[in-house]
């Protein structure tokens, strides 16, 4: 028994070892930013930052919030593409976008979207037969959809505007232009090596196919519409002086998405707008956490309370008819056993 468990463990440590990286890494990325966040914002006028709250075009506030919209309606084709894929066409689009909906507006709250989100689309899914090695495959194919839609972005965006990279890594624009060219290369050799075979991953039950070319290419328009509309509600937020371009906004955007996701801090909460704070230096400081701060409120507050009460008011629902079943379930087995005895006089 002791040598099985000694030949068994050596298996388990590379994985181990790698975690304790990622956490490692994780940890650093979030007090690196806290340190930076509160070095920043120690010199924010607290009057001021409530003027620039104030001063906000409820027009803007209104444009803003559309954006933001459009792009939670975007996450929804994540989970309905993601059904696709796995084979699920009998779910409407409707619970895919419950689903889609919730888990994200949930998983971006509370953090650790993979567990968070996956419990909640967990939850609404079982109800169309879903298993845990289903929800399992759609957080993964949403994930993919995710990531193929940022390394474009961030991409195409560094190898246009090197200098929107420069303000966060300090590189010098070679390198920024080198290391765009490097994400769209790893991009097209991928979509390249889905679209020659077709490629299947995992094993036993945990196989996936992966989608092919054609519907790669779709996967990256549905990532880069998401961030898009994204971009363009903290584009809408910002102060509008200086006159920055929406692609330089939009690489900074990514790439402070990104760090806030690897952070696995709730929201990127603080990483996210640390980020931010860096590689937009040049605007005002009050005006621009004014605009973050209406940001979170957003894309964040909004969605999370909203999402919480369609929950809460789905359970209702459900508890409502499956109490009118129950309650009706006796009648039915009544009615049954009379028709059995009528049948049985008669014969």
């Amino acid at each position: 028994m002791l040598k099985a468990e000694r030949s068994v463990a050596p298996a388990f440590m590379p994985k181990t070892l790698l975690s304790r990286i990622g956490f490692a890494l994780s940890l650093a990325i979030f007090i690196a930013a806290a340190l930076m966040l509160f070095h920043i914002l120690r010199g924010i006028d607290p009057d001021k930052l409530i003027v620039a709250l104030k001063a906000t075009d409820p027009r803007t506030l209104a444009a803003g919030a559309g954006f933001v919209a459009a792009g939670y309606l975007t996450l929804t084709c994540y989970d309905l593409f993601a059904l696709r894929t796995i084979g699920r066409t009998d779910v409407p689009y409707r619970v895919a976008a419950l689903g889609g909906f919730t888990s994200y507006a949930v998983g971006h709250n509370i953090g650790a979207s993979v567990f968070s989100g996956g419990a909640v689309r967990y939850h609404i899914y079982s109800g169309w037969g879903l298993s845990v090695v289903d929800v399992t495959k759609i957080c993964f194919v949403a994930g993919l959809t995710f990531w193929l839609g940022n390394i474009t972005v961030l991409g195409l965006g560094i190898l246009y505007a090197p200098d929107a990279a420069r303000a966060l890594d300090h590189l010098p624009l070679w390198a920024n232009r080198a290391l765009g060219l490097f994400l769209l290369a790893l991009l097209g050799a991928y979509v390249a090596w889905v679209w020659t075979a077709r490629r299947v991953i995992g094993r036993e039950k945990w196989h996936l196919t992966l989608p092919g070319g054609g519907l790669t290419l779709l996967q990256i328009a549905i990532g880069i519409v998401d961030l898009g509309c994204c971009a363009a509600a903290v584009y809408m937020l910002m102060p509008p002086q200086p006159n920055l371009g929406f692609v330089m906004l939009a690489v900074i955007f990514v790439a402070a998405t990104l760090l806030g996701f690897a952070s696995h801090a709730p929201g990127g909460l603080g990483v996210f707008d640390a980020a931010m704070l860096i590689g937009l230096w040049e605007f005002n400081r009050e005006e621009l956490v004014a605009g973050l701060l209406l940001f979170r409120l957003l894309y964040y507050i909004i969605p999370f309370v909203l999402s919480l009460f369609i929950l809460g008011i789905r359970e209702v629902l459900l508890g409502r008819d499956g109490r009118r079943i129950a309650a009706s379930a006796p009648a039915a087995i009544a009615r049954t056993g009379e028709y059995r005895h009528r049948q049985s006089d008669a014969t």
